[in-house]
């Protein structure tokens, strides 16, 4: 399973495949990842089996998942990048309306873990 979504795991209290599940549901109904933007036309970009492949339990999850999961649970995920010295945190926002609460997962360059 992705470090991912166990670290989702963590916070929305859902098994790590349910959360997988439910975020690509969401992007498989082209619901919005980005204000203005199809959801359909930015996983194209990804390749034609993006969802397939990611329902997949050992595909890794990034920034895609996490911009989804934002606005499924109306969660601010601040991800904190601890991989190098100049430590720039990116912020997902929900695309609708403010943030009902906040969670933060480190990230290394290659794994994400729940800021406990």
């Amino acid at each position: 399973m992705s470090c991912l979504f166990n670290s989702m795991n963590y916070f929305f209290k859902e098994d790590s495949q349910v959360i997988r599940n439910k975020i690509c549901d969401y992007l498989q109904q082209n619901q919005p990842i980005i204000d203005g933007l199809d959801t359909n036309f930015i996983l194209s970009m990804e390749g034609p089996n993006y969802i397939n492949n990611m329902r997949n339990p050992s595909v890794w999850g990034g920034a895609i998942e996490i911009q989804a999961a934002c606005n499924i649970w109306n969660t601010k995920i601040t991800v904190v990048n601890i991989r190098n010295s100049n430590q720039k945190n990116i912020e997902f926002q929900p695309v609708k309306g403010n943030a009902n609460n906040n969670i933060s997962v480190t990230w290394s360059g290659g794994h994400y873990e729940p800021v406990r």
